[in-house]
C-alpha cells in the first residue's frame, strides 16, 4: 500500500504525532491502538497505518513506534 501525505486524514496525522510523542501502544494481533491509556475508537486506523508501513510495534504488544516512512510523512506535513 502506498500512502502519501495527501491521502492521510487529519486523524491519521494526529495518531502519527501521538505515536511520535510516545503516547500510543499497539497490539500485534489486531494492530488495535491505545492512546493515553484509552482504547482508540477508530478500529481501522491502527491496521491502516501499520499496513501502510507508517507505524509498528516495538516488540510484541507494547509501545507503537514510527517507521522511517512515518517520520518522513510527519516531517513533510
Amino acid at each position: 500500500m502506498n500512502t502519501t501525505t495527501a491521502a492521510l486524514s487529519h486523524r491519521d496525522r494526529a495518531v502519527l504525532r501521538a505515536v511520535a510523542a510516545g503516547r500510543c501502544e499497539i497490539s500485534t494481533t489486531s494492530n488495535a491502538l491505545v492512546v493515553d491509556g484509552l482504547p482508540f475508537s477508530d478500529q481501522f486506523t491502527g491496521p491502516r497505518l501499520t499496513e501502510a508501513g507508517l507505524i509498528a510495534a516495538v516488540k510484541g504488544a507494547g509501545p507503537a513506534r514510527l517507521t522511517p516512512s512515518g517520520h518522513a510523512i510527519l516531517e513533510a506535513a
